[in-house]
């Protein structure tokens, strides 16, 4: 175990990073294919493919998932991956060809650094260099541009990024990757104390986003924010247990993140499940999503944890 989500047997994760422009996107792989949940909890969101991961459709499993910077522009991305994994002979059969399945999700992160997205390109970038290695954290790929806490403008932010973690859920493992871009402020559950976030313009010092908005002050201009999470799992899921798991996983940010789920965020989660076999009963299932919740949490912490200075903007780290 290296407390990453690509501890789960089956998930390849690789960056593409633009240093220059604070932009990227992120890969995670499932090359043989892992049965695909989404919960859309916000509700200004920026996605690709995410109807066919809800139960229904004809198709329920995902060879990969996107996470982008750029807002919409930078969707893009993810026909790179798909067109990455074809040349593999990866995909869905479709007796002509072999399809991906490529669901996706963006961040808005046009306003740190230059207006730049990850393009087509980068996507081939991000895909080429997936493996099962821990993955980088912090600001890279798709949590390059991040940045957490704009109740008092995005110049009085604090620099956000790209997290992981796993854990171990009985005989299974769960890991999850968070891409933090949040409005709101990181907040440590155990001490309560504020590790990234609105930074008050005389001192530095943390605002509470939370605290204002019961003082006043209004909400952030729309746009600014979103958090992503991918979570994944070795245990075998129906599609409706993937989509409870990803639904599940939003409790992971708003325990962290305050406030969560704002009008201005398009806070999207995936759930993958990598291994075919007998799908648990009820009681195993919310064993597993407990886990999952808790690896949310500790991938979102470990994001603001890793990330550094740059764009302006300070980091928890310093």
């Amino acid at each position: 175990m290296h407390d990453a989500i690509t501890d789960v047997a089956g998930i390849d994760v690789g960056h593409a990073t633009d240093a220059e422009a604070l932009t990227g996107c992120t890969a995670v792989l499932c090359r043989a294919g892992a049965v695909v949940g989404v919960d859309v909890r916000g509700p200004a969101p920026g996605t690709r493919e995410t109807d066919l991961c809800r139960p229904g459709t004809l198709v329920e499993r995902a060879h990969a998932v996107v996470l982008c910077g750029g807002s919409a522009f930078g969707l893009e991305a993810a026909s790179g991956v798909t067109r990455h994994l074809a040349a593999e002979g990866v995909g869905f059969d479709a007796w002509v060809a072999r399809v991906p399945i490529v669901p996706a999700a963006v961040i808005f992160d046009l306003g740190l650094g230059k207006p730049a997205w990850p393009d087509l390109e980068a996507g081939r970038r991000a895909a080429a260099a997936a493996s099962v290695a821990p993955p980088e954290q912090g600001c890279v790929g798709a949590g390059t541009g991040a940045t957490v806490g704009k109740m008092l403008g995005p110049v009085n932010a604090t620099k956000g990024g790209i997290g992981t973690a796993s854990v171990r859920a009985g005989d299974s493992t769960v890991g999850a990757l968070v891409v933090v871009n949040a409005g709101g402020d990181v907040v440590d559950p155990v001490t309560g104390a504020i590790v990234a976030g609105a930074r008050q313009p005389e001192t530095g010092a943390f605002a509470d986003s939370v605290a204002l908005i019961r003082g006043g002050v209004e909400p952030p201009a729309p746009g600014a924010q979103t958090t992503l999470a991918v979570v994944a799992t070795d245990a075998a899921l129906t599609v409706e247990q993937a989509n409870h798991v990803a639904a599940v996983a939003h409790d992971g940010l708003a325990r962290v993140i305050r406030p969560a789920h704002t009008m201005f965020d398009g806070d999207t989660a995936f759930a993958l499940a990598t291994r075919g076999g007998e799908p648990p009963a009820a009681d195993a299932l919310t064993v597993l999503a407990v886990f999952a919740v808790d690896a949310v949490e500790r991938a979102t912490l470990n994001a603001v944890r890793h990330a550094t200075p740059m764009g302006g903007l300070p980091a928890a780290a310093g």
